[in-house]
């Protein structure tokens, strides 16, 4: 079976409870649920992270480099910090989406700025958690095609 990994970053542990007026009250169990509902009807298999810590989200992807066939990831916080995520990232030989929740264009400046974006095949912004669902449809296309 292929492998689609999901990586979350730092504080996404907490969706449904930090900031739900920006980020909604969807858990990131809810997301999983609805994401391997998805990947299973597509005949994948899926794994899902979250971890806050930066080196975890590269061990995942240099995971991934060798056993997966997409990469699905909300880097949040260290999309516009992490030039070792993208540097893993652009290792990897696969479609790779970058999510997020909210519309980083929408808030501060700061957010503005992705280093994820110059690793990935698309990016979706502000669909809330549907972002992920439309990442992986988008995902299932390319591998159909």
């Amino acid at each position: 079976m292929q492998t689609v990994y999901v990586l979350n970053g730092p504080n996404l542990n907490l969706l449904g409870k930090r900031q739900p007026e920006i980020y909604g009250y969807e858990t990131l169990a809810d997301v999983e649920a609805t994401c391997r509902e998805i990947a299973d009807d597509a005949g994948l298999t899926l794994k899902f992270h979250q971890s806050n810590a930066e080196h975890q989200l590269i061990d995942w992807i240099h995971e991934a480099r060798e056993d997966a066939v997409g990469i699905i990831i909300n880097p949040a916080a260290y999309t516009h910090t992490s030039v070792a995520i993208l540097d893993a990232l652009k290792t990897c030989d696969m479609p790779i989406f970058e999510v997020h929740i909210s519309n980083v264009h929408q808030r501060e400046s700061f957010r503005h700025h992705s280093y994820v974006s110059l690793a990935a095949s698309g990016v979706i912004a502000g669909c809330g958690t549907q972002g992920y669902e439309l990442a992986l449809h988008r995902l299932i296309r390319l591998l159909q095609a």
